[in-house]
């Protein structure tokens, strides 16, 4: 039985099976996790709507909306929070940093992962679970007309800082890996904003095939230029 390519037998110099399955495992978590905070923008929307036309059309305001729009708003900006970095969307000022040989990138990463994230987000975690209990405590809600229960909000913020922990770690982890191999390990890809506009270009009756894959040629370019992470400065060791 051939055992190429098998983690017994890795080929040199690239990641083994086993250290994608467990990356792609700690990004699916994360992945699920953003794609389901993310269904309260539709939640949002809705809201916002009715309450617009409540109040301009009805002369009806809602007390609690305020309140509710802020919860769901904060609930979604937490919890995607894992998702950005799993698909390595967080802004980053790399002047340097998409020049860099993969080797360079990881050793910058990992020392930064340690000195920075691990004692922010374990902060972040630690403290939040402790408002958390707080607000259980006295099962906390808010000062209005008709009061909302806080403490399941603020649970919000302990259970996202550990997704985020935890993709942080498998980050810490795929740093390593690329410092043995000299090749960072592909991510879970998800669909991106350049698919989309593929796929509306690809059912346009409008525009003949030389225009629509000149247009999706020059959108990749322009989605690369502003990540400044192209996929040679990856690949070269």
């Amino acid at each position: 039985m051939s055992l190429a390519g098998s983690d017994a037998n890795p080929t040199p110099g690239e990641p083994s099976p086993t250290s994608i399955r467990i990356l792609h495992a700690v990004d699916s978590v994360s992945t699920w996790a953003g794609k389901a905070a993310a269904w309260l923008i539709v939640v949002l929307t809705v809201v916002v709507c009715a309450e617009v036309f409540k109040r301009y059309a009805l002369n009806a305001p809602t007390a609690w909306i305020y309140d509710a729009n802020n919860m769901m708003y904060g609930t979604l900006f937490m919890m995607c929070g894992a998702y950005t970095l799993c698909q390595d969307g967080h802004v980053r000022g790399d002047f340097l940093y998409g020049s860099m040989k993969p080797r360079t990138q990881a050793a910058l990463d990992l020392v930064l992962y340690i000195a920075f994230f691990l004692p922010g987000i374990g902060a972040l975690t630690w403290a939040g679970w402790g408002y958390y209990l707080d607000s259980a405590r006295i099962h906390e809600h808010t000062f209005n007309a008709t009061p909302l229960p806080v403490y399941p909000f603020k649970f919000i913020i302990p259970l996202a800082g550990a997704i985020i922990m935890l993709q942080g770690l498998a980050e810490i982890y795929r740093c390593v890996v690329c410092l043995r191999t000299g090749q960072w390990t592909p991510r879970l890809k998800d669909a991106e904003e350049m698919d989309v506009v593929a796929e509306q270009l690809a059912g346009s009756t409008y525009v003949d095939d030389a225009a629509r894959e000149d247009a999706i040629a020059r959108a990749h370019a322009i989605d690369e230029a502003a990540r400044q992470r192209g996929s040679t400065a990856r690949t070269e060791t």
